[in-house]
């Protein structure tokens, strides 16, 4: 009996223990800058904006990361794994930061912090038939678009989409269309123009904005101290030239909120 209550007992620590783990608060821009190294999270899946090319991570948000981190005199350390536990981990302050084309909502802000827009865009609708161009279009027809994205929110407003079919990558939403399981695709629009530029030969064809957006990266909600030196930061390069230069070289303008 003895020693079965010092075993219950036991476990009761482990669990409390856990507990104070999980409610670990976020890093602070001291603690960071004390580490010299802030950790960043993204998809590595979504190209052009972020994706590896072999084992390197790249694309145009993580080069605006880094020149961001550099600005704040950081190393970035980065973390990828798939879109819809980025934001979940980020409110478990698995890392400090997450910049993988999050569109700003309300329902999103309510459980992080935005920093401020770093490019804005929006959903367009992708088909093989070029009638298929506007959300009136779209009557009747499947559509495919990525889980946990606006895209998906968006679509589900459209009331005479006949389905609406969502896969963990949006690579899987665009092959999708390719492959004639759906009707349209909805995606970002320099999404949409790097896959059409890619594939030539698949027959898309991009109609009208879905929905406009700002994007940002996000923070842990209420850590408004790392926030401020993000967007301090981001507003240095946006003003140094240093943004244009990577929007130019990946999209040859500059796509930053007017």
């Amino acid at each position: 009996m003895m020693l079965l209550s010092l075993l219950k007992k036991s476990a009761l620590v482990a669990v409390a223990l856990l507990g104070l783990v999980a409610q670990a608060d976020a890093r602070t821009i001291d603690e960071i800058k004390k580490d010299g190294k802030i950790i960043i999270a993204t998809e590595g899946q979504f190209a052009p904006f972020n994706y590896f090319q072999g084992a390197r991570l790249t694309g145009f948000e993580v080069e605006v990361a880094e020149a961001v981190a550099a600005k704040m005199a950081l190393k970035v350390e980065w973390k990828a794994l798939s879109f819809d536990a980025l934001l979940t981990g980020l409110r478990q302050d698995r890392w400090d930061m997450v910049i993988a084309s999050h569109g700003i909502t309300e329902e999103r802000a309510k459980a992080v912090t935005f920093t401020d827009p770093h490019y804005c865009s929006g959903g367009v609708i992708i088909a093989r038939d070029g009638a298929i161009k506007t959300a009136a279009d779209l009557a009747g027809k499947v559509v495919s678009v990525q889980t946990g994205t606006t895209y998906l929110e968006n679509v589900r407003k459209v009331s005479a989409v006949k389905e609406v079919k969502n896969f963990p990558q949006d690579t899987d939403a665009r092959a999708a269309l390719v492959s004639g399981r759906v009707d349209a695709w909805v995606t970002d629009r320099f999404v949409a123009l790097n896959s059409l530029v890619a594939n030539p030969g698949a027959g898309m064809k991009m109609g009208d904005f879905l929905f406009v957006e700002r994007i940002a990266s996000a923070v842990a909600k209420g850590n408004a101290g790392l926030a401020a030196e993000v967007n301090k930061a981001l507003a240095a390069i946006l003003a140094d030239g240093s943004y244009a230069a990577i929007s130019k070289k990946w999209f040859n303008e500059d796509i930053r909120c007017k």
